[in-house]
């Protein structure tokens, strides 16, 4: 058996044993929940309460921010447009949807790349908003393998590119 065939079957018993949980009512409302906040309205709601309670000076910080989330939407789109890689729900019979998907392709997964990706950049202005972001993040990322709408696999690429364009960002900003 190749690696790349082990791979695939540990992403794939992985997701198994994750999406699991949606058996009980309490985790798929919470991973439904964290899943739909993650659609963007949690990042728009961080970058609204930054310019009201900090006002002009976090300015930069939400337009670095935008910055990112367009350059990170552009990225992740072209790669599912180009990898075409079915949902996780739709080949492997054990795994069901917990939620509707936003798109049609599993890899990579957006949610997890902006979520990175944002984490990184407002971090960066605010030390302080670590420690909820970095908990906001993973359970973004691992509600996405939950609900079975993603492989463990889509969640690291998206992890990996939205670290890569967050720190790239700041190269660009200097």
């Amino acid at each position: 058996m190749s690696r790349l065939e082990v791979l695939r079957r540990c992403d794939e018993w992985l997701c198994v044993r994750m999406n699991a949980g949606l058996r009980y009512g309490a985790v798929l409302h919470l991973f439904r929940a964290v899943s739909w906040l993650g659609n963007g309205i949690f990042w728009y709601a961080l970058m609204l309460a930054l310019l009201v309670q900090r006002g002009v000076e976090a300015f930069v910080p939400v337009l670095h921010m935008i910055v990112v989330g367009v350059i990170s939407t552009s990225t992740y789109l072209a790669l599912k447009r180009g990898m075409s890689r079915p949902r996780p729900y739709q080949i492997i019979s054990l795994v069901k949807a917990g939620a509707v998907p936003l798109d049609a392709f599993s890899f990579p997964s957006g949610h997890t790349l902006h979520a990175v990706a944002f984490t990184i950049v407002a971090v960066s202005y605010y030390p302080a908003l670590a420690p909820i972001l970095m908990v906001f993040t993973l359970f973004t990322a691992s509600a996405r393998v939950v609900l079975g709408l993603h492989y463990p696999s889509d969640v690291l690429a998206g992890a990996a590119l939205g670290a890569g364009i967050a720190s790239a960002s700041f190269y660009l900003i200097s």
